[in-house]
């Protein structure tokens, strides 16, 4: 009888947030496959569990899956855990479960602690559906290319970011997507817990001069606007903005707030108006 991998969510801050089946899970398997072993250890070990450690991350994950895959195959469990919340969820774990499931090997979750569904149930936003964007590219460019493909989502949408450099961040977000309503949640759960519901432009004067500590999840309106207006409509439209003293950026901003385009777009039919005649 072959083994079974527990993909095996951890507490994102408040360790009172472990499961009891998580923690009789964490008891009974033989193996434990952690983001970092020595942060896994030391939530293992508050918890009283003793179990045999190996790493399994971004760097190691192709190499790892034989090992597992030979494991379960002699009818071993293993639990699959990552540093806070839910292993494979913008974390490792993608590669080695699509192996397993390719060698026709059990796997079981053990659900818990989300930042995405915790930073959803308190953003007084829509979560009929919602898009997960995890973390934004690094390169400058992807980046941008990354929010305008987001900017075109009607429906609410999750990101997480890192603090460095926070207020950049969100004046950049600001920039493409407009200025939406938002919920930003930092150290969710922890002791210095902070939930704030604002406009993009005010989370960005919020932490314009402050050094934040944490993680952060974002969760974002999502396009409001029906449709795009047609060419003839923007084209009178801009024509009456600049007949009316409008040039430049408040003439973007203008069409951006009076149409509910992302302002980079905005920008983009301001200066291409001729083109479009």
């Amino acid at each position: 009888m072959t083994g079974t991998l527990y993909v095996l969510a951890t507490p994102i801050g408040n360790l009172g947030d472990f499961s009891p089946r998580a923690r009789e899970t964490l008891e009974n398997v033989t193996l434990v496959l952690a983001e970092d072993t020595r942060h896994s250890g030391k939530l293992l070990a508050h918890f009283g569990l003793h179990k045999p450690l190996k790493s399994l991350h971004e760097h190691n994950e192709a190499a790892r899956v034989a090992e597992v895959v030979t494991r379960l195959e002699e009818g071993e469990d293993i639990a699959l855990i990552s540093d806070a919340g839910t292993p494979s969820v913008s974390d490792p774990g993608f590669r080695l479960l699509r192996e397993l499931r390719n060698h026709g090997l059990r796997v079981s979750p053990i659900p818990g602690p989300s930042a995405v569904l915790a930073a959803l149930s308190v953003c007084g936003l829509p979560t009929d559906r919602f898009t997960f964007l995890g973390f934004p590219p690094k390169s400058g460019g992807k980046r941008k290319s990354w929010l305008e493909e987001a900017a075109t989502h009607k429906e609410t949408l999750v990101l997480f970011l890192t603090p460095q450099r926070l207020a950049e961040k969100l004046q950049e977000i600001h920039d493409v997507l407009g200025d939406r309503n938002a919920t930003l949640c930092r150290e969710l759960t922890k002791l210095h817990e902070e939930i704030l519901s604002l406009k993009l432009s005010e989370l960005t004067e919020r932490f314009d001069s402050e050094n934040v500590r944490g993680e952060i999840t974002l969760v974002i309106e999502g396009n409001t606007e029906s449709d795009v207006p047609d060419q003839e409509t923007l084209v009178e439209a801009i024509e009456q903005l600049k007949a009316d003293g409008f040039t430049g950026k408040r003439l973007a901003v203008e069409l951006s707030q009076r149409f509910g385009l992302p302002r980079n777009e905005a920008y983009k039919l301001a200066h291409e108006k001729k083109n479009m005649e």
